[in-house]
């Protein structure tokens, strides 16, 4: 081993040097040189050099090494790099290993006399230490763990006193670990915040490369068979893990240390804070301003309104004054009427003539407006009679127009037709076997049968003819036609017609015989003759049961005289002529009917409103 080193060491200073010679002469010139440097006697340049490289190592040190205890050696040291350390370069350490072969290699210490145990030589700590540090993978994990590193976190008092050569000088330490190769720096105190924001991001997702393989407790290849070995590495893989997250711990509390203390971060927290309170001032602000517009925009709205409404307050109370004035001077020219024709005595020559101009002087004061009064009073002044007697026939003539007027509107309203009882549109449908089957219906299901017609109409389409069914309305119109159809002219006149019609007679008889009520009874009276009578029964009208409303609706109407389509048309123009606002409203109406009081008209048009919801009623059931 030992030849084979030296021969590295002088195939080195041959590169190094130029020599000239060639062939048998340059190998017997390189075996001498060889044969001397082995005896001590002499050294070239190149071996002085390597002599230079490296710190002097003190002796009492190497001879203190135990290689048993190598793994808790300090190699750099032992190679006399300790200054160097992880700074030192592949070629530092090999230079640092040839320096430490010619000086401390057994041969060499033989050779000077000093005696050597080989079993027990601190040469074997050297070799050792380049091992170690000579190959990559085992130098990475002996750095991991390199017992001159720093893992202490500053002091409270060094970040007091100097918070940034502090932090700087840790960062540092700990940024050999990282994986990327770009470290940001820390900064000083003027540093601007994306520089900080991006250096604290950086240490807050740092990745380190340590590990702690160096410490492994056991080593796997001494394991005596493949089990024992997995058992090894299992157990030296847990306690990586456990350190490696002891590290990340380690500088995540770094970090937080120095993040909690930077006087730049509360300055960027503050200045952030600042610029957020002013930003929810200005919000403020501007949220004050938009409702004290919104305040003023109500204001001058509600004044607007007010004094809108104080203009039309005012337009109304001018209206409502000029209307007194209006209805005083017309008052006063009224009185002015009446006095000149009483002053006159009515232009009379009689004393019937004096009673019909008594009752003209009203006709025209209730008839001729403001203007056309004072007309008249002007004119009166002058032409006296002749402009009286004029005015009474115009006021008479405007008169006999109104009621023209509203005769023909009455009488348009009377002559009006009721909407008869539109018929089937399935007339032709009905036979004289239908029309027996739905007389025979009608009996077999009188009033009262729950779903009457619908019940009706499925006899029907059961028992007539296939192909023409028909319907409940059906069914009710066709009755209703039959009801209201004349037999005596008609020129159908057939068995089953007559039936049907002598049946709706019967039942129109019951009916009659039911409301019969003398006058002079009351309600209650009339209601008892008919218990006596043995005609308590529903009544039947128009093939439908009436209900209890329309009975006693009918008993009400016969309490009174029958009503003529005259009075009834001059009941419903009063009815409209005088609103439910009018005072004395039903003495007005009453006034308008001859020879009917307000009670009379009251009870009419109960009985109208009564006999208006049983039709209601009825049809509500059938539907």
């Amino acid at each position: 081993m030992t030849n084979s080193v030296e021969l590295q060491c002088l195939a080195l200073k041959v590169a190094r040097e130029k020599i000239e010679r060639v062939g048998c002469a340059y190998f017997n010139a390189r075996r001498q040189q060889i044969g001397e440097a082995s005896n001590g006697v002499e050294r070239s340049d190149s071996d002085e050099k390597l002599a230079g490289a490296g710190e002097e190592v003190d002796i009492s040190f190497l001879k203190s090494l135990d290689p048993k205890e190598w793994k808790d050696q300090d190699h750099y040291s032992v190679l006399g790099l300790g200054k160097l350390r992880c700074e030192a370069t592949d070629d530092d350490i090999r230079r640092a290993y040839r320096r430490m072969v010619l000086l401390h290699h057994p041969d060499k210490r033989k050779a000077k006399g000093e005696e050597v145990i080989s079993d027990d030589d601190y040469f074997t700590c050297i070799t050792k230490a380049f091992e170690i540090l000579g190959t990559a993978k085992t130098r990475r994990s002996y750095d991991s763990v390199d017992p001159e590193f720093d893992d202490n976190l500053p002091t409270q008092s060094d970040i007091d006193s100097n918070f940034f050569e502090s932090f700087n000088k840790y960062f540092n330490l700990n940024a050999r670990w990282s994986e990327k190769s770009q470290v940001p720096p820390f900064g000083n105190v003027d540093a601007k915040r994306e520089e900080v924001e991006r250096f604290y991001n950086f240490w807050y997702e740092f990745k380190s490369w340590r590990e702690f393989s160096y410490l492994d407790e056991e080593d796997k290849e001494k394991g005596q068979d493949r089990d024992e070995r997995r058992w090894i590495e299992k157990e030296n893989k847990a306690a990586r893990i456990k350190r490696k997250k002891e590290e990340m711990t380690r500088i995540r509390a770094l970090v937080d240390l120095a993040y909690n203390n930077d006087k730049r971060i509360q300055r960027f927290k503050q200045e952030e804070k600042d610029r957020k309170a002013a930003a929810k001032r200005a919000k403020m602000d501007a949220a004050q301003a938009q409702k004290a517009e919104q305040d003023r925009a109500v204001r001058e709205a509600a004044l607007a309104k007010e004094k809108a409404e104080k203009a039309e307050q005012k337009r109304i109370e001018q209206i409502r004054i000029e209307r007194e004035q209006q209805k005083k001077v017309l008052k006063k020219e009224r009185k002015t009427l009446r006095d000149k024709v009483k002053d006159s005595k009515y232009y009379a020559k009689n004393d019937k003539d004096q009673l019909k101009h008594m009752e003209g002087t009203e006709k025209i004061c209730e008839t001729f407006s403001l203007s056309e009064l004072q007309t008249l009073n002007k004119a009166m002044e002058t032409k006296g009679r002749e402009s009286f007697i004029a005015a009474l026939h115009t006021a008479e003539q405007k008169i006999a127009e109104e009621l023209a007027e509203l005769n023909m509107a009455q009488q348009k309203k009377v002559a009006t037709p009721k909407s008869a009882v539109k018929e089937v549109k399935k007339a032709e449908l009905w036979s004289n076997e239908q029309v027996q089957l739905l007389i025979k219906a009608v009996n077999l299901f009188p009033a009262g049968t729950a779903q009457r017609w619908d019940v009706i109409a499925t006899f029907i389409n059961q028992h007539g003819q296939q192909g023409n069914p028909v319907s409940a309305r059906d069914v009710l119109n066709k009755a209703k036609a039959l009801q209201n159809s004349d037999f005596s002219k008609s020129t159908l006149k057939t068995h089953a017609n007559e039936a049907a019609y002598e049946s709706f007679e019967k039942s129109k008889k019951e009916v009659q015989t039911t409301n019969d009520i003398t006058l002079g009874e009351s309600p209650a009276e009339s209601k008892e003759n008919i218990k006596q009578n043995g005609v308590e029964q529903e009544p039947k009208q128009n093939g439908t049961s009436l209900t209890n409303g329309a009975a006693a609706a009918a008993a009400a109407a016969s309490a009174s005289k029958i009503w003529t389509k005259e009075e009834q048309a001059l009941l419903e123009q009063a009815i409209k002529t005088y609103p439910t606002t009018t005072a004395d409203r039903w003495d007005r109406i009453a006034s308008c009917i001859p020879n009917r009081s307000k009670k009379d008209c009251l009870r009419r048009v109960k009985e109208l409103v009564e006999l208006v919801n049983s039709k209601k009623e009825a049809q509500a059931a059938v539907k």
